[in-house]
């Protein structure tokens, strides 16, 4: 019995086609954004004394952009590896949540897959497969997933690799302006959060006060940002809790 076709095509090859198209399509705009991003990581990695093979491994091992920014401004500035492990699990903790979110959503796919693409999460790449996550359900939704995680950590990998390149030969001077990438990051992560609750924003008000204070009190950097973030998330969680209780 022949297989069924659509347009001379297996429907089986046609239905992955398909899932690759519509990954591609729903991921490429996080490439375009990861691309400069990384580009800015790489040039201020190298800047900072990491080498390239090293500030292009940070990329293929942790792939997270806000905790890598400050990791290698952390290791710059002569920071304890400790107080870099510290600050960065503290900063990606939310990668928990998010994973554990995202297995949930997709029970459909196998534990084969789901594990590797929930360590491939990313904020934005997180926010996509969640409006999406009905793909799971479809026999070839792990390339749909697949396809965007991939595109993500290519652009991200290969910006970074390109930046630890250019990082080499733009003057310092100029590489110095592209601090403000690590900011961007930062309230880029923040106005989603604060646009949904005032009060987050009130958080990380007075998680910038303690740091300030504690850098000024000759605290080391690494420690200060442990420090005030911890500080902080124990305010959040007084502020917060009256909504839960509503």
């Amino acid at each position: 019995m022949e297989a069924k076709t659509l347009n001379n095509i297996p429907t089986s090859a046609s239905s992955v086609q398909h899932a690759f198209r519509s990954g591609f399509v729903k991921g490429f705009p996080i490439f375009l954004g990861y691309l400069p991003i990384a580009i800015a990581y790489g040039v201020l990695a190298v800047q900072t004394g990491l080498s390239l093979v090293q500030l292009t491994a940070m990329s293929i091992l942790v792939f997270a952009g806000a905790s890598q920014f400050m990791g290698a401004r952390m290791i710059g500035a002569g920071t304890s590896v400790l107080e870099v492990v510290i600050a960065t699990f503290i900063l990606n903790f939310r990668h928990f949540v998010m994973s554990l979110s995202f297995m949930n959503k997709s029970r459909a796919l196998p534990i084969s897959w789901k594990i590797p693409l929930s360590l491939g999460l990313t904020d934005e790449t997180f926010a996509v497969s969640s409006l999406h996550s009905s793909e799971a359900n479809k026999k070839y939704g792990k390339v749909f997933f697949a396809t965007i995680t991939l595109l993500a950590y290519s652009a991200w990998v290969g910006g970074s690799l390109l930046g630890g390149l250019l990082g080499e030969i733009v003057p310092e001077k100029l590489s110095q302006s592209m601090n403000i990438a690590l900011y961007a990051m930062f309230i880029g992560l923040l106005v989603p959060s604060v646009k949904k609750e005032v009060r987050v924003g009130f958080i990380a008000v007075i998680s910038m006060i303690i740091n300030f204070m504690l850098v000024n009190l000759k605290v080391s950097e690494g420690w200060a940002i442990v420090i005030a973030t911890v500080i902080g998330a124990f305010f959040g969680i007084f502020l917060l809790k009256e909504d839960e209780e509503k």
